[in-house]
C-alpha cells in the first residue's frame, strides 16, 4: 500500500477540529473481556513461523488452507493469477451484510515475515469470526482474507492500485451489496495508535470511536485524521460501499525485515479485537 494526500471528502474544518480536540486518552486495557487475544496471538505467530508468504507461494497456500479450516463455513474464492481469497460467514438476524477483511499475503522481500503487515489483521479477523455466534448481531458478517494485496515484485509505487489489491478487487465485485466494509491492517504494533484514515467513511469512524469509548480503548483510536492510504478498502469505496481502514501507518518497520514478532504485541490485538466486537454490533 502507499500513503496518499488526505482525502478530499474530509473537510479542512473537520481536520482542524480533530487536531484541536486535545491529546488522546492514554491507551489502557479494555474494560471488557470477550475477545480471546491469546488465540489471536497464537495464530499471528503461526503465520510468522511459516516465513515469507508472498502471494502464490507454497507458504501462502499452506496458510490459506489453514485459514479456510478456521473460518466458519470457510471456502476459497478464486483470484486471477492462481491466487485465492479465503472467505467465511457468520449469519446475522437480517439479510444485510458487512464485510470484515484483512490480507494474508506478505510483500515479496527476502526475509520479510510481516508480523504486523499481514499477520496481525489476519489473526484478529479470524478470531473475530470464531468468537461471534450466529444470529447474535443484526447483520450477517462476511469475513474475507485477501490474497495478493501486495503488488508483484518490481511494481512501481505509482502503479500499486493498478497491479496490487488483487484479492479485494475480486471481493468488492462479489460483495458490492455490502452495507459496510471494515479493513484491519497494521493493527498489532507495540505502540499502537490508529487515527482516522483519510479515505474512510466519517460515519463509520464516529461509530468506531464510540465503540472504543464503551470498551475503554479510546486511547488506541486518537481523535485525529491521517492521510489516505491505498489499501484493500479502496475497491469497495469505488463500488459505493462505505468502508473504514483500521491502520497504524506510523510504523517504523513498514516493508522492512524488522516487522517480526518483536515489533508486535498481544495487548494490541486485544485492544482492537474488543473494540471490533462492540463496533460490529453497532452496524
Amino acid at each position: 500500500m502507499r500513503l496518499l494526500a488526505l482525502a478530499a471528502t474530509v473537510g479542512a474544518a473537520t481536520i482542524a477540529l480533530l487536531s484541536c480536540s486535545g491529546s488522546p486518552d492514554a491507551p489502557g486495557r479494555p474494560t471488557v473481556d470477550r475477545f480471546d487475544s491469546r488465540l489471536a496471538w497464537r495464530l499471528l505467530k503461526e503465520q510468522v513461523d511459516l516465513g515469507p508468504r508472498p502471494a502464490g507461494s507454497p507458504a501462502s497456500r499452506r496458510l490459506a488452507g489453514r485459514l479456510r479450516r478456521l473460518l466458519p463455513h470457510g471456502r476459497f474464492e478464486s483470484v486471477p493469477g492462481g491466487l485465492r481469497n479465503v472467505v467465511g460467514t457468520v449469519p446475522g438476524r437480517s439479510r444485510g451484510y458487512v464485510v470484515v477483511g484483512a490480507h494474508y499475503d506478505t510483500k515479496d522481500i527476502p526475509g520479510f515475515v510481516g508480523a504486523n503487515d499481514g499477520a496481525s489483521g489476519t489473526a484478529v479477523v479470524t478470531q473475530l469470526a470464531r468468537t461471534i455466534r450466529p444470529h447474535r448481531l443484526p447483520k450477517t458478517l462476511v469475513f474475507a482474507l485477501f490474497d495478493g494485496e501486495e503488488s508483484p515484485a518490481g511494481t512501481p509505487n505509482d502503479e500499486f492500485e493498478e497491479k496490487g489489491l488483487r484479492g479485494s478487487k475480486v471481493a468488492a465485485s462479489r460483495f458490492h451489496g455490502a452495507r459496510a466494509m471494515v479493513l484491519l491492517d497494521f493493527i498489532g504494533d507495540r505502540d499502537l495508535r490508529i487515527p482516522g484514515e483519510g479515505r474512510s467513511s466519517w460515519m463509520l469512524w464516529q461509530r468506531l470511536r464510540k465503540a472504543a469509548r464503551r470498551v475503554g480503548t479510546s486511547g488506541t483510536f486518537p481523535p485525529r485524521v491521517q492521510a489516505g492510504v491505498s489499501d484493500d478498502h479502496v475497491p469497495f469505496i469505488e463500488r459505493g460501499v462505505p468502508a473504514i481502514d483500521l491502520i497504524d501507518f506510523d510504523f517504523d518497520c513498514f516493508h522492512r525485515t524488522c516487522d517480526d514478532v518483536g515489533a508486535v504485541s498481544e495487548r494490541s490485538l486485544d485492544q482492537v479485537g474488543e473494540t471490533m466486537l462492540r463496533f460490529l454490533a453497532s452496524l
